[in-house]
């Protein structure tokens, strides 16, 4: 968790490069999103893509910050935890709009089907 907290302020700086950034969009996005490559029902491939695919990301997104920037992220990063919630909360609505989404679209098709 503290270092996708990392990212997310590395991220935010202009002095880190589109490439970095491109890949930090794409490890925090994988681990917040709802849908993932190999759904989790599928017996063994469905954790083995969580447990490959998003720390794969999350290092490769960490190599390409230059450890100055890191530093800095990290000891930012340390606040962000520090009563136990981000404080930043309202970063989680369109995750949760799209899981309503999605349990509505499973409901109608399941109950109101014709």
């Amino acid at each position: 968790m503290r270092n996708l907290s990392v990212l997310c302020l590395a991220y935010k700086r202009k002095d880190v490069s589109i490439l970095a950034k491109i890949i930090i969009l794409t490890a925090i996005g994988y681990a917040l999103s709802p849908i993932d490559l190999i759904p989790d029902f599928v017996p063994i491939l469905g954790y083995v893509d969580d447990l490959i695919i998003l720390p794969f990301l999350i290092c490769i997104s960490l190599k390409l910050i230059p450890s100055k920037i890191m530093e800095e992220c990290k000891e930012r990063s340390k606040d962000i935890w520090k009563d136990g919630k981000p404080k930043k909360w309202h970063y989680a609505i369109p995750i949760i709009i799209i899981y309503l989404l999605i349990i509505f679209i499973i409901v109608k098709n399941i109950f109101f089907n014709s």
